[in-house]
C-alpha cells in the first residue's frame, strides 16, 4: 500500500488494515518456514507496510 493511500484512510480503516496485514504477515512467515517462498522479499514488504500503518495510526491519534 502506498503512503498516499494510507494517509487518506480513517482511523478505523487503518486499524482494520493493520490487523489484516499482521495476520497476512504471520501466515506468510509460517508458509516460508514450511517451504521457501518464491519471493521472500514479500515478507520484508509486509513488515514495512505494517510499520507505515502503525506510523500513520499514531499520527492520527
Amino acid at each position: 500500500m502506498k503512503n498516499a493511500d494510507i494517509k487518506n484512510l480513517s482511523k478505523e480503516d487503518l486499524q482494520n488494515q493493520l490487523a489484516e496485514a499482521k495476520v497476512n504477515y504471520a501466515k506468510t512467515k509460517i508458509a516460508h518456514k514450511i517451504s521457501p517462498l518464491e519471493n521472500p522479499i514479500l515478507i520484508r514488504d509486509l513488515r514495512k507496510s505494517i510499520a507505515r500503518l502503525n506510523t500513520e495510526l499514531t499520527n492520527k491519534q
